[in-house]
């Protein structure tokens, strides 16, 4: 391809598109991750609600139980357990246990998302190349990656957050992602997620931004769960996520990743326009 140096307005299509995993991509609901977090404290005689592990999910996995264990309510009952507040060895602790349950649990949570695999297909036919970044590192990511693909979902590359010096919401995953598939600028590109640490991710770096509401960690929901709502209930729960999303500064808000080609096709105007992705605010 012709390089494109920055002298004017980016007028290209989308080359690319960097989605997360869990919630994502697999997952409905990102059901693995959350569950494992629960019962990684409980090990330790701690009690966390799904909530309370849920608000740091899309995390660098070591940083995500960092935050759970400077919660108040996390700081409060470990003391009384432990004497103390948590330090770096139970952090150490914590972080060993997550990764053995992780891969545990993993396999059991690998399945596409409905659509996702049909929609990247027409991805690629678009000549969009498909991305990947998560909180996983590379032991988890060595179950989920072959198992995912035998079940027909595989990324062009893929990139965790054992891989760069620090996960969302520092840029670098995407950064590593745009060298892997040889894109360039990073306009051109689409981030797409179901946290708000995926949206920042992106925007750090300077890409489009999608923001995924009922398949994701937000919702976290089985599908059986999600059809078993009162519509109005579930209507009220999207919105309430599009409104997160949408506070954090995403561009553009969808209810699963299939329905991401409108979207693409709208970015592809803007491109063209030499519209670059807004500044959040």
């Amino acid at each position: 391809m012709d390089i494109f140096v920055r002298k004017t307005a980016y007028t290209g299509p989308v080359q690319s598109v960097i989605l997360d995993w869990a919630g994502t991509a697999v997952d409905h609901g990102c059901l693995g991750p959350a569950a494992v977090f629960v019962d990684v404290f409980a090990g330790a005689g701690i009690c966390v609600t799904i909530d309370e592990a849920r608000q740091f999910m899309g995390m660098a996995k070591k940083d995500h139980i960092r935050s759970m264990c400077r919660l108040p309510s996390v700081e409060r009952a470990w003391k009384a357990k432990h004497g103390h507040t948590p330090d770096e060895m139970d952090l150490d602790t914590l972080y060993k246990d997550t990764t053995v349950r992780m891969v545990d649990t993993i396999a059991n949570h690998s399945d596409p998302i409905e659509g996702v695999v049909e929609t990247m297909e027409k991805l690629r036919a678009m000549d969009i190349k498909i991305g990947s970044s998560t909180g996983y590192v590379q032991e988890m990511m060595d179950v989920l990656v072959p198992i995912a693909q035998e079940k027909g979902y595989h990324p062009d590359a893929i990139v965790c957050s054992s891989d760069v010096p620090a996960g969302r919401p520092y840029p670098w995953m995407c950064f590593l992602n745009a060298m892997k598939l040889n894109t360039y600028p990073m306009e051109a590109m689409v981030k797409i997620g179901d946290t708000v640490v995926d949206i920042e991710e992106g925007l750090n770096a300077g890409m489009w931004t999608i923001g995924v509401t009922r398949t994701g960690n937000e919702m976290g929901l089985t599908p059986a769960q999600v059809a078993d709502l009162n519509p109005s209930a579930l209507a009220k729960r999207l919105a309430a996520i599009e409104v997160r999303f949408k506070t954090a500064g995403v561009h553009y808000v969808v209810e699963q990743t299939a329905d991401i080609l409108p979207v693409i096709s709208e970015i592809n105007e803007k491109l063209l326009a030499g519209e670059r992705p807004p500044l959040a605010g």
